[in-house]
């Protein structure tokens, strides 16, 4: 099972992450999570010791559900069988440094238990997947809400990009972005992940 993530394609969130990435990319711009990320079932995030910014990003998770090379746009759908919401863990000060020196992301992003996932739900069950609202709720208070529609790469876009790289293979997970207003996350804190007004996503931070 590969992790798969999707940078700044949103392009409120660009602007707050240091004023960086204002206009479009042309290219989805994607990275990896190891496998040990996945964090699931309702278990507990435990905040690293390595950090002492660390931010959630809401996002649109996709399950792979056929094996697929380089595949057309136009048939990317039959690609994916199954959306929830996820939280990106970012190690946020970390990212900054690594950043600064032209340094990969993996180590502030692909961390044990930085990709949480919520429960998976049939994509027939919505009318369009790229027209979805989603949010995060920190102890009772929503601080971040999204739309798939706002997405500067589709969906569609996203599994075929990735395509062109990777072979992807059935349970695959694509996180395809954050919205803006990510921020950081505290010890006690409890998340409650919504898709579409449905709560699929629950966890505490420890």
């Amino acid at each position: 099972m590969k992790i798969f993530a999707v940078g700044m394609n949103y392009v409120e969130h660009n602007k707050e992450l240091d004023g960086a990435f204002y206009t479009q990319q042309e290219e989805p711009v994607i990275f990896t999570k190891a496998d040990s990320a996945l964090l699931k079932d309702g278990k507990p995030f435990f905040i690293p010791d390595f950090t002492e910014q660390c931010e959630y990003e809401t996002e649109l998770v996709v399950r792979v559900c056929r094996l697929g090379k380089n595949i057309s746009p136009r048939f990317a759908h039959r690609y994916y069988d199954a959306v929830t919401v996820g939280i990106d863990f970012t190690a946020r000060d970390l990212q900054r440094k690594l950043r600064a020196a032209g340094h990969p992301w993996e180590v502030c992003k692909g961390f044990d238990g930085s990709a949480v996932i919520g429960d998976f739900v049939a994509k027939e069950e919505f009318e369009d997947v790229q027209n979805l609202d989603f949010c995060l709720d920190i102890n009772g208070q929503v601080v971040q809400q999204g739309n798939t529609a706002d997405m500067i790469h589709s969906v569609d876009k996203i599994v075929s990009y990735i395509s062109q790289f990777f072979t992807l293979k059935i349970g695959d997970l694509i996180y395809t972005g954050t919205p803006v207003g990510v921020g950081p996350v505290k010890i006690g804190d409890h998340l409650t992940g919504y898709l579409a007004g449905r709560k699929l996503l629950e966890f505490n931070v420890r």
